[in-house]
């Protein structure tokens, strides 16, 4: 039973979670923000108010010689002539060293039979000082203080106070806040319709682009024909590489399948004929029958396995150590021969795009081919380009004439029946050449003997 997989989040709950997250934090920001600048703006016009009010009251003040204060003039605000308005003053006359002093020697009609209290601390002369102090009926008051002295009587120290109800300012801000909620609610709740619409519209492509594959796993198409905005069509487009590419290789396995059973059509009937009319060949006719099937097989197979590999992404194999590696080889292989083989390579080393399994096949047999026919000397080069390198390899052997070049890369040809071989070598270097998009031709060699020279693609070179 296969294990069930567990879903990632869902990405449209992801975009509408990050987006409405983040539109609460602002729209909470911007509302502390702006109450608070609102409070800020209606308290300093409040204290502006009470100002005015405490310079009029400082302007009606008069004191005579013998020290008694007096109001020149009422106060034009209303509201300090009715009780408990929320609008009051109040003058004190602070103590000197003849006189103590006198709380509440004049105040305003609206404190009634009420005074204001404020600290004993006394601000210094002509300086304004705030406090929050309680009125009547412990009504919570904002009063504006002042110490002055009367130019008529300079030794007698007055401290003015203007007061006003707190309500004042905290009923405006809290109108205020209920409205500015009420505007960030619905501003909140219009971009959380905008939010959900454009999650909705942006990833209506990536529920089109399911349909699609729906329809290719249901038969219906074989490629993602639509258009999809830019971001996404990239991957639409290597997905349908990709499925070119498995296309392709269905039909190169089916071709392989089709050729293998052609070509082993023949030996299983010479086989079966054989059997019908057993004689004296029948084993060796057996033998060369299935050597032959098997060299098919073997062909066919390398072909399929290139064919699967060719754009396979990140495949990359080294060339220079897989070359001396197969040359170790060809000198086990053959000790009787005394073979001088060299390698020499740019200041670069390719990477073959491909499996190392294909390259050690198509350079092996390429130098089995050179062992079998050199003489003393063969030399392997390798030479670097940007998208392609070539491995050249040339022998000191008799070489080959040029009219038959080109049957010898003909499958089962053999340039001489009279040396051992299956007539597939140079053949299945070719194909499987042909398959990475490279190519494998034959020249005279400078030795004296035939030229190799087999180019295939490279992902990279680094320094050797």
């Amino acid at each position: 039973m296969r294990p069930r997989r567990h879903s990632a989040p869902s990405l449209r709950l992801r975009l509408l979670a990050g987006t409405l997250v983040w539109v609460a934090i602002t729209l909470a920001g911007t509302g502390w923000f702006l109450s608070g600048l609102f409070q800020q703006h209606v308290t300093e016009q409040l204290y502006a108010t009470l100002e005015i009010q405490l310079s009029q009251l400082a302007g009606a003040t008069r004191a005579n010689p013998e020290g008694d204060i007096s109001i020149s003039t009422q106060l034009n605000d209303p509201r300090l002539q009715r009780p408990y308005s929320g609008l009051y003053w109040q003058i004190d006359q602070v103590r000197n060293d003849e006189q103590p002093a006198r709380p509440a020697l004049l105040r305003s009609r609206s404190l009634w039979d009420s005074v204001l209290s404020v600290p004993q601390d006394l601000p210094p002369n002509g300086a304004l000082h705030r406090h929050q102090t309680t009125g009547p009926d412990n009504q919570p008051l904002l009063l504006l203080e002042r110490l002055i002295y009367p130019a008529e009587a300079p030794q007698q120290g007055l401290r003015l106070m203007v007061a006003a109800d707190a309500s004042l300012v905290t009923e405006p801000i809290q109108k205020f806040n209920g409205i500015l909620g009420f505007a960030l609610a619905t501003l909140g709740l219009g971009l959380l319709v905008a939010t959900v619409m454009q999650v909705m519209i942006g990833l209506r492509p990536l529920n089109q682009l399911r349909q699609s594959l729906q329809a290719i796993h249901e038969g219906k198409t074989r490629r993602v024909e639509e258009q999809y905005p830019r971001e996404i069509q990239p991957l639409v487009d290597d997905f349908n590489s990709v499925l070119g590419q498995n296309t392709r290789v269905v039909e190169q396995a089916r071709t392989h399948a089709g050729n293998l059973a052609h070509a082993l059509k023949t030996p299983l009937t010479i086989l079966s004929n054989a059997a019908a009319r057993p004689d004296d060949t029948l084993p060796a006719l057996v033998s060369e029958q299935v050597a032959t099937a098997r060299r098919q097989i073997d062909h066919h197979l390398a072909r399929a396995r290139a064919a699967a590999a060719v754009n396979v992404p990140g495949m990359r194999t080294e060339v220079r150590p897989t070359l001396a590696s197969l040359v170790r080889v060809m000198h086990r292989l053959n000790p009787d021969k005394a073979i001088e083989a060299s390698i020499s390579h740019a200041t670069t080393d390719p990477l073959f795009r491909g499996e190392k399994q294909d390259l050690q096949e198509m350079v092996g047999n390429l130098l089995e081919n050179a062992w079998k026919w050199g003489q003393s000397k063969i030399n392997i080069t390798i030479e670097s380009g940007e998208e392609h390198f070539t491995i050249v390899i040339d022998d000191d052997g008799p070489g080959l004439p040029e009219e038959l070049r080109e049957i010898v890369l003909s499958r089962g040809a053999r340039a001489d029946e009279t040396v051992p071989g299956s007539g597939l070598g140079l053949a299945i270097v070719s194909d499987l050449a042909n398959l990475y998009h490279g190519a494998l031709t034959l020249d005279n060699s400078p030795l004296g003997g035939l030229r190799a020279s087999l180019t295939l693609p490279t992902t990279a070179v680094h320094s050797g």
